[in-house]
């Protein structure tokens, strides 16, 4: 079943092309690892895929329009940079994962036992249930991205997109963040999208790699990706023997 179907999509910044007539298809289950220099579009294509910036094209979720499709399913989002720096914020790990579950709530919005439920199942899941009663500002960067990943998944999506979420993390951090979001598509088929610039690590978890320079450059999987002879010319024989050793 594909879950996402981008057709002909283009995107113009100040008559610049941004992203410039892609086309992909994601199917159910995917973990698709988006990837790209600077500037080469990733994040428009996610605030696209939001309804977060107009574009040109189509793009649909199982057939449905993003308004449509949100009436009865639900899109986990994690966006680039969202750490609490001011420690003395006043929320714990717990309620900013419950946090997550007011999306899905009509007025008036309040939290029930069954909400509580799904909290400590996520916070299981992801391994942050010791941290629960902790405020969100004194936790470390991996830790606070593993919160924010349980709100996004607290309302079961069937479609999870991570935008760079590693980035403020260190190599450990990372790589447990990374298991995790594995975990959560093998085990609950969560249909995955991760923009990242770091094929290398990324590759070992991902089912495809999406690799994105205001056109797509290659589209397939890791396998179809160290074997490509237009990805030994873009990156070089060396580059991308030290990218598939890691694969």
């Amino acid at each position: 079943m594909i879950m996402i179907d981008v057709k002909n999509v283009s995107v113009e910044y100040q008559n610049t092309a941004v992203l410039d007539d892609i086309s992909f298809a994601v199917g159910q289950g995917d973990y698709v690892g988006i990837l790209g220099p600077n500037g080469s579009g990733k994040t428009t294509l996610i605030k696209a895929l939001l309804g977060l910036m107009p574009y040109q094209g189509a793009i649909t979720f199982q057939g449905e329009f993003l308004a449509h499709f949100m009436r009865d399913h639900h899109i986990g989002y994690l966006p680039q940079k969202m750490i609490f720096l001011d420690q003395r914020f006043p929320a714990t790990a717990q309620e900013v994962v419950l946090s997550g579950s007011y999306c899905c709530k009509r007025f008036p919005k309040r939290l029930n036992k069954g909400d509580f439920a799904a909290a400590a199942a996520i916070m299981e899941l992801l391994g942050i249930v010791d941290l629960r009663t902790r405020p969100i500002g004194k936790l470390s960067g991996g830790q606070q991205q593993r919160v924010l990943l349980g709100r996004a998944l607290i309302h079961s999506p069937q479609i999870l997109i991570l935008d760079e979420p590693t980035v403020a993390l260190d190599p450990q951090s990372r790589d447990t963040f990374y298991s995790v979001v594995a975990k959560l598509n093998a085990e609950k088929k969560t249909t995955v999208l991760l923009v990242s610039h770091d094929v290398g690590c990324i590759g070992q978890y991902t089912t495809k790699l999406l690799y994105l320079d205001r056109n797509i450059i290659f589209y397939g999987t890791g396998e179809e990706f160290c074997k490509s002879d237009k990805m030994t010319g873009y990156f070089g024989s060396h580059s991308q023997h030290l990218i598939c050793h890691r694969h």
